[in-house]
């Protein structure tokens, strides 16, 4: 493949890293940002340079414009174009909605959703002039069917969908095109602190009877941003295990 650029928000673990290590397998140059974690940060960012392919790591907070607009100008500046772009940044803070702190709604809202606005935004002028670019914004299936506990991760991961489709109808004449996946439970950081009896119960509910991996939610992400998905835009992919149908 010619070389291309990949920009990945919310990545030094979990969904992100694997995201991160995809694209650098399939020769993408990565600009990767990150929150908090310095120390796996530098970790990814020597083993992404490993894979043959420039990387640079850029620490930031998509909820915060001018953090974004740093991030997707590091891509442009270094490497000349940005031909993908993948809003994975997400928090999670649950609670019943009787016990949610507005706080917890509002940081959400802002990091899930708004962080997605913000990259989103921009990146399209780069894309519109290249007329290229492949949008991956990564949901989830809470964001279609709801979870209790989870009011303000599902609102955010709604509005993810809706967000996609929008700008899809948006940008898909300049040859740009924007998707989103919606992973269910996935085995990570975040669900291996589950105890056995909630993880039976979602279990059952699946009916590959598995959680899923990582590279499972990172392989669809390489087929959406590969040439030969250019004719796929607008759409939700769940990669579930069949849980939500």
């Amino acid at each position: 493949m010619n070389e291309k650029n990949a920009v990945v928000t919310g990545a030094s673990r979990g969904i992100g890293k694997s995201i991160v290590l995809k694209l650098a397998k399939l020769g993408y140059n990565i600009v990767f940002n990150y929150r908090s974690n310095d120390e796996k940060a530098k970790e990814l960012l020597e083993e992404v340079k490993s894979l043959g392919v420039k990387c640079e790591a850029i620490k930031g907070d998509v909820s915060v414009m001018d953090d974004a607009k740093e991030l997707i100008l590091l891509c442009k500046e270094t490497f000349g174009a940005v031909d993908v772009l993948v809003n994975n940044a997400g928090i999670t803070k649950d609670n019943l909605i009787m016990r949610m702190k507005e706080e917890d709604f509002d940081s959400v809202i802002s990091i899930n959703l708004k962080g997605t606005f913000n990259a989103t935004k921009q990146v399209i002028p780069i894309m519109m002039k290249q007329r290229y670019g492949k949008i991956i914004n990564i949901s989830s299936v809470v964001g279609i069917a709801g979870n209790a506990g989870q009011a303000n991760y599902s609102a955010s991961k709604a509005g993810v969908i809706g967000f996609t489709k929008s700008i899809a109808r948006e940008v898909g004449s300049r040859g740009i095109t924007v998707n989103a996946i919606a992973p269910g439970f996935i085995e990570t950081d975040m669900t291996k602190v589950l105890n056995e009896k909630i993880k039976e119960n979602v279990i059952n509910q699946i009916p590959l009877k598995k959680f899923g991996s990582s590279e499972d939610v990172a392989n669809v992400v390489g087929f959406l941003a590969s040439e030969e998905a250019n004719y796929i835009t607008g759409q939700t992919i769940n990669v579930d295990g069949g849980m939500v149908m």
